[in-house]
């Protein structure tokens, strides 16, 4: 098994970040947090309050491309490893300008490794469904289907995958990838789908929906998720690639309807727009492999972790 003793985080104060930390530094056995983010929107301090107030955590702002202060902090903390989950994650953004995505996604990622291979340590990248591309009813897709991204996000996060991949080949390197797929919980960014529901209807704006809405996710609760990323990290096999799904399949339109149930608002305030170019109907992933191998399956059953989330979300995105 990897060691969780020193971890080099990055990507840290985002959403999915923010709470693996929390759940790195609930084990006993990590001795270091290194957190490193370059707090764009997607990444607040706010994310990590209270993670300060603990001896083990440091963070420091700075960009995953700059290959001196990654392999400083790697060699001053002397870490064990590194768990990347800094990205350009915007599918909207992606497809109006690319240039971040490519940066950060691929040429980010390429500086990590080489930091990585030049410390010998080992490293996680955190990727994602949509590398697959659309996935036909009832197929649940596994590691071994082609990657087929369908917009310049997805494609990123592929190449990115692709460069974990070549330096083992090459240079023998311990990498291991996780494919994650939708994910929901607190301090998820308003540009994703669910805020965005619920910060229109609760302020009774029009909430918009792509298309007929008919397009298919699988949703899991962020915390299942960063158990499956620490699990990949310390047990998976190197030069794998591990999916985390939840085989929780729902379409957009229905996740509108039941949040707007739920916050007594009505169906009418969904509004349809014009789908986006090139908009996946479908993805749904097996997590067979991480069940097998690592023991791992996600535990919060939808129902109950959504109609929490809805109300945490409700909360902070509350008219002031």
């Amino acid at each position: 098994m990897r060691s969780l003793r020193s971890i080099l985080l990055t990507g840290g104060a985002g959403f999915i970040g923010s709470t693996l930390a929390r759940q790195l530094l609930a084990r006993p056995d990590v001795e270091q947090l290194v957190v490193l983010d370059r707090l764009t929107y997607a990444g607040s301090r706010a994310n990590l309050i209270t993670l300060d107030q603990d001896d083990r955590f440091r963070f420091v702002e700075g960009d995953i491309r700059d290959l001196g202060l990654v392999t400083n902090l790697l060699e001053k903390h002397h870490c064990s490893g590194i768990m990347n989950l800094a990205a350009e994650s915007s599918v909207d953004r992606s497809i109006k300008n690319h240039e971040d995505f490519i940066t950060t996604n691929v040429s980010g990622t390429a500086v990590l490794l080489q930091a990585a291979r030049t410390v010998d340590v080992s490293f996680l990248q955190c990727s994602t469904d949509e590398v697959y591309g659309s996935a036909l009813f009832p197929n649940q897709l596994d590691e071994s289907a082609k990657i087929r991204p369908s917009s310049p996000y997805s494609a990123s996060k592929a190449s990115a995958d692709l460069m974990v991949q070549a330096t083992h080949t090459t240079y023998g390197q311990d990498v291991v990838i996780a494919r994650c797929t939708n994910t929901y919980g607190p301090r998820q960014h308003l540009e994703k789908l669910i805020p965005t529901i619920i910060y229109h209807a609760l302020r009774d704006l029009p909430v918009p929906i792509y298309g007929t809405g008919q397009q298919i996710r699988d949703w899991i609760h962020v915390d299942d998720c960063a158990k499956g990323l620490i699990s990949v990290f310390e047990k998976g096999f190197s030069n794998r690639a591990y999916n985390l799904g939840a085989k929780c399949e729902r379409t957009n339109l229905g996740i509108a309807r039941v949040i707007l149930k739920q916050l007594h608002k009505p169906e009418s305030l969904i509004e349809h727009i014009q789908d986006r170019p090139g908009h996946d109907a479908r993805y749904a992933i097996s997590p067979r492999l991480a069940l097998i191998e690592l023991e791992w399956r996600a535990r919060i059953p939808f129902r109950s972790g959504f109609e929490a989330v809805i109300r945490e979300l409700s909360q902070s995105l509350r008219p002031s």
